[in-house]
């Protein structure tokens, strides 16, 4: 009679906490709380099942991390434990659930993935454990979105491996899953290919750098670049990977390819010379459609690629790629009449395609910028809508997968207020934290069947006015947390000010890991 009456407390004690008694983010799906309270003591015996040695052991990094911060608050070296299961149920791969007994705490899934998930909704109710007391509950998550994605892009600016990891690091935390690694520009080409030497040796060095607004067109005259070895891409992948992470790498083409472009000039139209691209903006030279040497040179390219990243989409770019070259080309004109064209977006879709059916033989997908869909999309193509939501609804009508990410509001590189006068410099618009948070990644124009297309969405970080790392944290954090509970979280579940409660809270985590957070939200909260 006892068990029966505690178990009916546990389960009318509100379908959901109470968004406000939590610290996560994303919100969980499903919480019900109980009445007890388990005590975590620093002697912690961690019981993991067979293949999450890497999760038991980010587990231990959580505890000792409280532990180290809580040191003085007197608690007890008694031990307890948590246990790590992987469950046989069929459910979400991404799926977990969370239960805190007073006893024990026990984290379930199917899949290493939904444990690592469970351990980043314990790290932060840990935030709010007073003397290392955490309330019993139950949780029972799992994503609303497959694609959960954040953007950054190394080749305006560089950045190091170690600064690479730590956005890797945020994302994991707020359980962000595909990491779209832009590394090839008109700017700078940033990936070791050793077939092209040039690519690095020339391609990944710029003779100064725009300073200032763009339309001053000023310059610096420092020699300006960097790339990652093939050795620092793999070291990449692998941190990703265990934080179960997917890297999607990004390969511009046919166009933003002055960079490689300057290294092989034979590729373009006119044979150059070229240089590498100073200033930011969009460039009329591109790879030429009708040398044979250009998709040649794009396999050989991608063979390196593919050996490096696991992932199923490869993003080919597609996007701003001027057309004058290709009017002016007799190699591209003559492309155009022996393949039946029309015009020259007509020629780009066959560009695309091309390089699609050579990565469709190696088992690989293509995923490209909205542009793709001119002249015709290509057959097993998946669309970024980044031009609004048109591109996605286009495509997700004709059946092909779709990740939205329109400027508005998926742009981290716009300003995060509207008095920008203390703000450090960026490209323009208007991005605030409030509108990404309600920002909705189904269309209305979709019904229900073609809304199956949508994988997700995704925060793009454009990087031409950052020239530090830090301030790279500054335009994607908080933003990155409201996108991923936009992502995460079921839309009856979210609710802004809450959001606004739970992200105060996590600064504590974001403070410890010496994040350049941009602090604007404190304010809606006066």
């Amino acid at each position: 009679m006892k068990y029966l009456l505690l178990l009916a407390l546990f389960l009318i004690s509100s379908a959901g906490l109470g968004q406000n008694s939590v610290s996560i983010i994303p919100a969980p799906n499903q919480m019900k709380k109980g009445q007890g309270v388990f005590q975590l003591f620093a002697e912690i015996e961690i019981k993991a099942d067979t293949g999450l040695a890497f999760e038991s052991k980010y587990l231990k990094s959580v505890i000792d991390n409280y532990f180290q911060e809580n040191a003085s608050n007197g608690i007890s070296k008694r031990k307890n434990e948590i246990k790590l299961l992987l469950s046989k149920t069929d459910i979400n791969k991404e799926a977990y659930e969370l239960e805190i007994n007073n006893d024990k705490i026990v984290v379930s899934a199917s899949n290493s993935a939904g444990i690592f998930y469970g351990i980043q909704s314990l790290q932060q109710l840990l935030i709010t454990a007073d003397n290392g007391k955490l309330p019993e509950m139950k949780i029972m998550d799992s994503p609303r979105f497959e694609w959960r994605g954040m953007h950054l892009d190394c080749s305006r600016h560089f950045f190091s491996v170690e600064e690479v990891k730590k956005y890797l690091d945020y994302m994991s935390m707020y359980k962000m899953n595909n990491f779209h690694w832009h590394l090839t520009e008109d700017q700078g080409w940033r990936i070791e290919i050793k077939a092209f030497p040039r690519l690095t040796e020339i391609g990944a060095w710029r003779e100064g750098t725009m300073v200032g607004k763009y339309d001053n067109q000023e310059y610096d005259s420092i020699r300006y670049g960097g790339f990652y070895t093939q050795e620092e891409i793999k070291e990449v992948v692998k941190y990703a990977q265990e934080r179960h992470i997917n890297v999607v790498p990004e390969i511009e083409m046919p166009g933003h390819s002055l960079a490689a472009l300057a290294a092989y000039p034979h590729l373009s139209c006119t044979g150059g010379p070229f240089k590498v691209a100073r200033g930011w903006g969009v460039f009329e030279d591109v790879y030429c459609a009708g040398n044979e040497e250009v998709f040649e040179f794009l396999e050989a390219v991608m063979d390196e690629v593919l050996a490096l990243f696991p992932s199923e989409y490869i993003h080919i770019g597609g996007d701003e790629s001027p057309k004058n070259r290709w009017e002016n080309c007799d190699k591209c004109q003559r492309r155009i009449i022996q393949e039946g064209l029309k015009n020259e977006h007509e020629l780009q879709s066959y560009f695309i395609q091309r390089m699609e059916r050579y990565l469709n033989a190696k088992g690989r997908k293509i995923i490209g910028w909205d542009e793709i869909l001119e002249g015709g999309l290509a057959p097993n193509a998946a669309v970024m809508s980044w031009r609004g939501t048109e591109g996605g609804i286009a495509a997700a009508k004709q059946s092909h997968f779709v990740v939205m990410s329109p400027g508005s509001p998926c742009y981290f590189d716009h300003y995060q207020v509207e008095n920008i006068e203390n703000e450090p410099l960026a490209i323009g618009g208007y991005n605030p934290l409030h509108k990404v948070y309600a920002y909705e990644p189904i269309p209305d124009a979709l019904n229900p069947s073609e809304s199956g297309f949508i994988l997700g969405a995704q925060g793009n970080v454009w990087t031409e006015y950052m020239k530090t790392f830090s301030q790279v944290e500054y335009m994607a954090i908080p933003r990155m947390l409201a996108l991923s509970e936009v992502l995460w979280s079921q839309v009856e579940v979210k609710n802004y000010e809450d959001f606004l409660n739970r992200l105060k809270i996590n600064t504590k985590i974001l403070d410890r890991m010496e994040v350049n957070y941009c602090d604007h939200f404190l304010n809606e909260m006066r």
